[in-house]
């Protein structure tokens, strides 16, 4: 049985399978439950979460619900997969969401994004304690060559988190994404999974 770094629990199934637990001394993450519907609800419609996400009009609970129905399905499926993080203490309070999307399986690739949402939670760590779980997710169960996400430039914490675990800044789309009469830049980060790289 194989131990993914200092943070990942692995448990034997009777079938000799590997049950892989999305967890460390920080964060759970879990898949979302219908009972998530409120807070995403408030999340998804929240205009500072737009920004970061390019969204440009509201969810209903509809389609927010409906989205929950299917959110068991694997990410082969979807080319996305969505989880919530839970704080891990015994409150076990959820605080955000952590994505994998534009899944790739012929090139192997996956871009990520994470949303500490609760702005009382954020600065402690825990956009970093997700990020570590989610890129062994992404590299040891997944096998993913590589991912990848798009930070605006003048989100320097982003930046920072994300360089902080191994994601090179390769570019710059100028003029990217528009903010009122304006644009902005937004960066280009990569991580390569080193297992490819040998």
């Amino acid at each position: 049985m194989k131990i993914f770094g200092n943070h990942w629990v692995t448990e034997p199934l009777k079938s000799g399978m590997v049950m892989y637990k999305l967890e460390n001394d920080k964060v759970k993450l879990r898949a979302p439950e219908p009972s998530d519907l409120d807070l995403l609800y408030i999340w998804e419609n929240d205009p500072e979460v737009w920004l970061s996400g390019n969204t440009i009009t509201p969810f209903s609970r509809f389609i927010l619900s409906k989205y929950l129905e299917t959110a068991h399905l694997e990410i082969f499926e979807t080319h996305q997969l969505r989880f919530m993080i839970n704080i891990n203490n015994s409150l076990g309070k959820t605080i955000g969401t952590i994505d994998l999307f534009d899944y790739d399986s012929f090139h192997n690739r996956c871009g990520i994004g994470i949303l500490i949402a609760d702005k009382t939670e954020r600065r402690k760590g825990y956009a970093s304690a997700s990020l570590e779980l989610i890129i062994q997710y992404g590299f040891e169960v997944l096998g993913l060559n590589q991912l990848y996400c798009n930070i605006d430039v003048e989100n320097m914490a982003s930046v920072n988190l994300f360089t902080q675990h191994g994601f090179e800044v390769v570019g710059i789309k100028k003029r990217w994404t528009r903010r009122g009469s304006g644009y902005v830049d937004e960066y280009l980060l990569q991580l390569l999974n080193p297992a490819y790289l040998k």
